[in-house]
């Protein structure tokens, strides 16, 4: 009697190891991975990035800064060295790191420095966290390749190891869905949209 329970229960482990049932613990499927990355304002990062197929979600936050706990004050401020990021959680099985990057690279403007769009000072710097050296060796390989395209004049993101990533105050998660009519208007007003089109052509 024990054994068929043994194995009862064994058996629903596969199963779930399987179809990437969630951890109890996290909430997370065995499969989430996370990767970081800054590109200007983290409400209009966060919306680009949960469009894309695959991801399960992205969360505004800072990184690559000095202070503990930064609130969004101080970095702001411009004091903290940290900038505007997002830590992205998403599905290898359906999009890679690799397909992460290149969907980055095309949110962004590459060419300039501690800026992005309307957005000027260091917490606005775009840049790339790396977690592993797969992921380095990834930013890298993705970075020589856009350089070497002839896409863009210069590349200015940082590429760098990451660091501890503070999740932003809950008021600027999920910011686009929030406030939709303000989000569309600084959108615009930043002019994003027209940058990108104008270095990435498209629609």
């Amino acid at each position: 009697m024990r054994t068929r329970r043994f194995l009862a229960t064994l058996l629903l482990l596969v199963i779930a190891s399987r179809t990437g049932a969630a951890d109890p613990g996290t909430g997370k499927t065995p499969e989430t991975k996370t990767a970081i990355f800054a590109g200007g304002c983290f409400w209009c990062s966060e919306a680009d990035f949960e469009k894309l197929p695959g991801v399960i979600a992205a969360e505004s936050g800072y990184t690559a800064g000095r202070t503990v706990n930064p609130t969004y004050e101080q970095v702001s401020a411009g004091g903290t060295g940290h900038t505007e990021a997002i830590r992205v959680s998403y599905d290898p099985r359906k999009v890679s790191y690799p397909q992460l990057l290149d969907h980055f690279w095309r949110s962004i403007d590459p060419t300039v420095k501690n800026r992005q769009f309307c957005d000027i000072g260091t917490q606005y710097r775009s840049g790339i966290y790396w977690q592993n050296e797969g992921e380095r060796q990834a930013a890298e390989a993705s970075r020589d390749a856009l350089r070497a395209s002839g896409k863009v004049a210069r590349i200015e993101t940082e590429i760098i190891a990451a660091s501890t990533f503070y999740p932003a105050e809950e008021y600027h998660q999920d910011y686009y869905k929030k406030n939709s009519v303000r989000y569309a208007y600084y959108r615009l007003s930043c002019g994003r949209d027209a940058r990108l089109k104008q270095i990435w052509g498209g629609g």
